[in-house]
């Protein structure tokens, strides 16, 4: 058998071509498609964790105060 890529000739049962690495047959599983998140997701977290920092401030800041 010849390697599609370089033209060695090559064992009939190599899974790889010896001499440029290159597959001989397809691969047999594909990796899984993970799901993408927008960016008006991401940006939407971002956005909502500030505020919660914001806010976690302000409460730290009035009770500072007002234990005086």
């Amino acid at each position: 058998m010849q390697c599609r890529n370089c033209g060695a000739e090559i064992a009939e049962k190599a899974l790889i071509c010896y001499r440029c690495g290159t597959a001989t047959t397809e691969a047999k599983y594909q990796p899984a498609q993970l799901p993408r998140r927008s960016r008006s997701t991401t940006s939407r977290a971002l956005v909502m964790t500030i505020v919660i920092i914001a806010l976690l401030a302000l409460l730290a800041l009035y009770f500072g105060l007002g234990m005086r």
